[in-house]
């Protein structure tokens, strides 16, 4: 899925269609000293070895989000495009 690197949208604090900057998101890194992560590494401490996570069934694909941010007032803001696709989303240079 190819987007362009700026996309003429609707921006909620201009109230006016304005162009916008495009950024893929990235996730972010996992806080070291969450519970989740607390418990984790206090099951895999000692000789048990790993901890198998329960299996879920896969979704068929994602829903798509990139950060838009507006050139005249700088607001980002999350847009999906598209529903659940398995394409990833690449930005056109």
């Amino acid at each position: 899925m190819k987007i362009a690197k700026e996309i003429n949208t609707f921006c909620p604090k201009c109230n006016t269609h304005t162009p916008h900057a495009v950024k893929n998101v990235s996730k972010g890194k996992q806080r070291g000293l969450s519970k989740a992560t607390r418990r984790h590494n206090r099951a895999i401490k000692g000789y048990v070895g790993s901890v198998e996570p329960k299996i879920h069934p896969k979704k068929l694909g994602k829903k798509q989000k990139v950060i838009i941010e507006c050139t005249k007032c700088k607001t980002k803001a999350e847009k999906v495009f598209g529903k659940r696709t398995k394409k990833k989303i690449e930005i056109k240079r």
